[in-house]
């Protein structure tokens, strides 16, 4: 001590490590330790490395105990995660944390597969929360009792929120509506819904229209198909699929209340705190807003103000004007209100909503069905399509033969 105060008066290093017998090495290393520490750096320090290879850090232990908590996690979502529950900790880079879990055997080498080029149709591109809802069926598989689980999964394109993850004993399309009505009731309405081309979302008949579909369209919202046979059209959701068989279904519950339990606590872990790569490393709750367009209840029927006539579709998917025979149309139109507008003598041009179906020829007896392609292709991006709108003008539609 009386060497540091005696430094601090102004004497010179090299005199005073003279009479205290010590070199200037030390005389500057305790001078150092005086600065940095105080009076405690003057006592002898511990000689104990600072890290001994077989010991690990707690930092290292920490990211060990959170993978084999999330087995499905990688190197950045688990130094995200744990950056935000331990703000104070001095994490390693994720190719180092990369290293420690091979290292201890918690990462198992995938075989590398050849990606497939995307299509190159365009389809619309999600800019904001409910701008674009994503909707398929994850796999079937058996549950411990033996019988099928189709689960159900509703997200947001934008902010990757999973607005649904229901156990169903089959695929049908009233128990599908059911569910997203409810949700619908809870989140509002998207303007678009993309799915795969399968029942209950699509159909081989007519425009690909399901009973499904035909209800979106009543409630303003356009159903996007992806091309067959191109689910990276639709990849974000599919990767989301992978991670919920990962760590619900290996191995599956015995019963479906049990499996839906697990569905249940995968999604508020995999809202509320899953780091997303693709936001940043923060989970998708952060992104999610609810929709400024509610659901609609009761539904109101459409209006066509444009056209000559309005029918009802029969039970069967019959229609029919007066003193003519009845036209089959779609069976998934049952029930629901189209317009006909007269085109030409005995040529009628159909239309549900927003969507002109086709040509009526009430003289043969013939519907010939508009060539409509990919549905809501001819529909500008971002474009909300009107839920109870008149048709789209008084002009023919390009795409029907005349």
């Amino acid at each position: 001590m009386r060497f540091v105060v005696r430094l601090e008066e102004g004497e010179r290093m090299s005199d005073l490590c003279r009479e205290f017998g010590i070199s200037r090495k030390t005389g500057y290393k305790l001078w150092e330790r005086y600065q940095r520490l105080g009076p405690i750096g003057l006592f002898d320090q511990s000689r104990q490395a600072e890290r001994i290879r077989h010991r690990l850090p707690a930092e290292m232990a920490l990211l060990i105990e959170a993978r084999k908590m999330h087995p499905s996690w990688g190197p950045r979502k688990l130094r995200a995660w744990l950056s935000d529950k331990h703000p104070e900790l001095k994490l390693p880079a994720p190719s180092t944390i990369g290293g420690l879990l091979q290292r201890q055997g918690l990462v198992t080498r995938r075989r590398r597969r050849h990606g497939t080029p995307p299509y190159g149709a365009e389809l619309q591109k999600a800019e904001a929360a409910h701008d674009v809802w994503c909707a398929d069926f994850k796999g079937q598989f058996r549950l411990g009792n033996g019988r099928y689980c189709y689960p159900l999964t509703i997200t947001d394109r934008f902010s990757r929120m999973i607005l649904a993850c229901e156990a169903l004993e089959r695929p049908e399309g009233e128990p599908v509506q059911a569910i997203f009505e409810v949700v619908f009731r809870e989140h509002g309405m998207p303007r678009r819904i993309r799915t795969d081309n399968g029942a209950p979302f699509a159909s081989t008949g007519l425009a690909g229209l399901s009973r499904l579909a035909a209800w979106w369209l009543r409630l303003g919202i356009m159903p996007e198909r992806i091309e067959p046979a191109h689910p990276e059209q639709n990849g974000q959701h599919e990767r989301m699929h992978l991670v919920l068989k990962q760590e619900t279904t290996r191995p599956a519950a015995t019963t479906m209340l049990q499996q839906q339990e697990r569905f249940d606590r995968f999604v508020e872990l995999y809202n509320q705190e899953r780091p997303h790569e693709a936001l940043g490393q923060v989970p998708p709750v952060r992104y999610f807003r609810p929709s400024p367009r509610p659901f609609l209840d009761p539904l109101p029927e459409p209006i066509y103000p444009l056209h000559d006539h309005v029918v009802t579709v029969g039970r069967c998917g019959h229609i029919r004007l007066p003193r003519t025979p009845q036209v089959f149309l779609s069976a998934a139109l049952a029930g629901q209100r189209v317009g006909l507008r007269e085109l030409d003598n005995d040529q009628w041009l159909v239309t549900f909503m927003t969507l002109d179906l086709g040509r009526l020829d009430t003289r043969a007896g013939r519907f010939h069905p508009a060539d409509l392609g990919r549905l809501g292709a001819d529909r500008p991006d971002n474009a909300e399509a009107p839920s109870h709108a008149p048709a789209k003008s008084s002009e023919v539609s390009p795409m029907l033969p005349v």
